[in-house]
């Protein structure tokens, strides 16, 4: 595939990126594919529960952030990829995969993917997504508890213990390398929509390119 954009879609954990980026997804469907980080953490077949639970997510070394980078390369030659699935109520890697197949634009979303030099010197657009640490803790409590099946004292511990310092070490400084920062998450929706009209332009543009062939 020729003239495809990779958008990188950055920020703490429970800033708003996920909202953003559904927002994308529903509103360009048939032209954007979205690769989670998250989809990519490390399978640990060897740990038990236990250990699994008291890992560091947090670190860029929870990710398998090589094959991310391979995988959107195959997608940006137009080739498709089985890209793997974790499971956060074992806090392990599924056995499935999804098949993705490539699309004129893809975005990549992540706490830890303005961190990754190689990774982040393939985006075309670098957003970095911004929110009150108050306000992020009390949506992780709300994720996690309810989506996760997680016991709100596990989450408060693995906030304190990792997911701050965490934040503080490696995603806060990745802001610099952040071509536009929206401010106040899901919810600003001046930023979102000056977003949407810049993939707007990407997507035409691929479509005026391809007919003209």
């Amino acid at each position: 595939m020729e003239n495809v954009t990779i958008i990188g879609v950055c920020g703490g954990s429970a800033s708003g990126k996920t909202t953003i980026v559904d927002k994308l997804r529903k509103k360009y469907e048939n032209d954007l594919v979205v690769l989670g980080h998250d989809f990519y953490y490390k399978a640990h077949n060897d740990l038990s529960f236990d250990q699994r639970a008291d890992l560091n997510y947090d670190h860029p070394s929870a990710f398998d952030t090589d094959r991310l980078i391979e995988d959107v390369k195959k997608l940006k030659n137009g080739e498709e990829i089985y890209r793997p699935v974790y499971d956060y109520s074992i806090h392990n890697r599924s056995d499935e995969v999804v098949l993705v197949k490539p699309k004129p634009v893809i975005v990549v979303e992540g706490i830890l993917i303005l961190e990754n030099k190689e990774l982040r010197d393939m985006m075309d657009i670098k957003v970095f997504v911004e929110a009150d640490a108050d306000e992020r803790i009390l949506r992780r409590i709300q994720r996690d508890v309810i989506e996760r099946g997680r016991t709100l004292e596990s989450v408060i511990t693995q906030y304190r213990d990792t997911v701050k310092i965490m934040h503080d070490t490696f995603i806060e400084p990745s802001k610099k390398y952040a071509d536009i920062i929206i401010p106040y998450g899901g919810k600003n929706v001046i930023a979102i929509e000056m977003l949407m009209n810049t993939i707007s332009s990407i997507v035409d543009n691929h479509k005026n390119l391809t007919n003209e062939m």
